[in-house]
């Protein structure tokens, strides 16, 4: 299908002489049409990041959208903003289906195009406006039938990933054969799956998700707060697809902060940053909840410890593929005082100390202080806990905890 859109891209480009772009109405790329001349005299920076990235950022996109782009029915010209990086006015041809918006044809609007009647207003459009706009109804119908294909296979997936056990077995089967019979899928070919979290799950059901290669099959699970992506590998330890697929959904306008982070190591508490995890890889359908739940556990531990993130696999998070296992009963009373924040100091040194190995040269030059410095902060930590840091067990309730706050 890919094929299809830029084909029909062309035919927009060949019928208006001008090099066009096709976006989703998530604003990312699907196809684009060959520029000619020298790329400062048909480019800016705003057209040269949606093609290089393959999406235009949240501010580009607000931008454009007051123009009204989301209501139009008949093309709209655009002017040109400097301050916005859009050097060039675009004319934007909308892609609607059935009263619903699926994406945007752009087009430079040079001199040439400066001329063309758009019609509206009871003023007839120019033929090459009119043919345009019926190829883009063409892109416009491609787009429904493969949100509605999508949708399906999100659909099957959320069962397959929530159902309860003893329905696995029917929720799997229908799966496969959706994928077989939709995406023409082999069996036993390798899978993952990818967790975004936070994800915006309060549009409405069925609106269509980042279109991607690789990406099969999405689902937003609300009691997650996150989406899950069925990504295709090219074998189970390839994870690339994945992580690839990871990268662009982050990017997504869906994809968002939410949740205070806890004081523990340092940070005080405020929003955090938007994460995602990637599970193992996997040619057997059933385990792909077990994927599911790794892929999540990765994303929270992305988001607890920024030096993982924003994109991790669990085989890389070390014991936050224990911790995040556990059910969370609140921090041990022995921590607790610890993890106020008027002693977040103090909690970040503990940490940073045992992440060293109980090492105090590594721990000083770690956080930037002093070995005495260190020693006295260690034996603040020891009065206020109770716990003895020469002990092994102590240090690793304390360690655990540590770690644990951070979820």
């Amino acid at each position: 299908m890919r094929g299809d859109y830029q084909q029909l891209v062309d035919e927009i480009s060949a019928a208006l002489g001008a090099p066009a772009t096709l976006e989703d109405r998530d604003f990312g790329l699907i196809a684009f049409g060959a520029h000619e001349g020298e790329d400062d005299e048909v480019m800016d920076p705003v057209r040269t990041r949606s093609i290089l990235q393959r999406r235009s950022s949240a501010a580009v996109r607000a931008w454009f959208e007051a123009f009204g782009i989301t209501r139009a029915t008949t093309p709209l010209r655009i002017p040109p903003d400097p301050a916005a990086g859009v050097f060039r006015g675009r004319i934007c041809l909308p892609v609607r289906h059935r009263g619903i918006v699926h994406g945007y044809v752009w087009l430079l609007d040079d001199g040439h195009l400066t001329d063309l009647e758009l019609g509206g207003r009871g003023t007839p459009p120019d033929p090459r406006i009119a043919q345009a706009m019926e190829t883009a109804a063409r892109i416009g119908a491609l787009l429904a039938d493969e949100a509605r294909a999508g949708a399906e296979l999100g659909d099957l997936l959320r069962e397959l990933l929530t159902c309860p056990a003893d329905e696995r077995l029917t929720a799997e089967a229908a799966l496969r054969d959706a994928l077989r019979d939709t995406l023409r899928f082999p069996p036993g070919s390798p899978l993952t799956l990818v967790a975004v979290l936070p994800w915006e799950t309060t549009e409405a059901d069925g609106a269509p998700l980042p279109n991607l290669p690789g990406l099969l099959a999405a689902c937003a699970l609300p009691a997650d707060g996150a989406l899950a992506g069925l990504v295709r590998l090219r074998s189970p330890g390839a994870l690339t697809p994945a992580r690839t697929v990871a990268e662009h959904l982050l990017r997504s306008p869906r994809a968002g902060t939410g949740g205070a982070g806890g004081a523990a190591g340092g940070r005080t508490r405020g929003p955090r940053p938007r994460a995602a995890g990637i599970g193992t890889g996997t040619e057997d359908l059933s385990a792909l909840p077990d994927a599911w739940r790794q892929a999540l556990a990765a994303a929270r531990a992305a988001r607890a410890e920024p030096r993982l993130g924003p994109v991790t696999q669990w085989d890389a998070i070390g014991a936050y593929r224990l911790l995040t296992a556990l059910p969370a009963p609140g921090p041990d009373p022995a921590v607790a005082a610890l993890l106020a924040p008027v002693h977040t100091e103090l909690a970040r040194t503990a940490e940073v100390f045992l992440d060293c190995a109980g090492q105090a040269g590594r721990a000083a030059q770690a956080l930037g202080i002093h070995r005495q410095t260190l020693y006295y902060r260690l034996g603040r930590v020891e009065k206020l806990t109770g716990l003895d840091l020469d002990e092994g067990e102590d240090r690793l309730l304390l360690h655990i905890a540590l770690k644990a706050a951070r979820l």
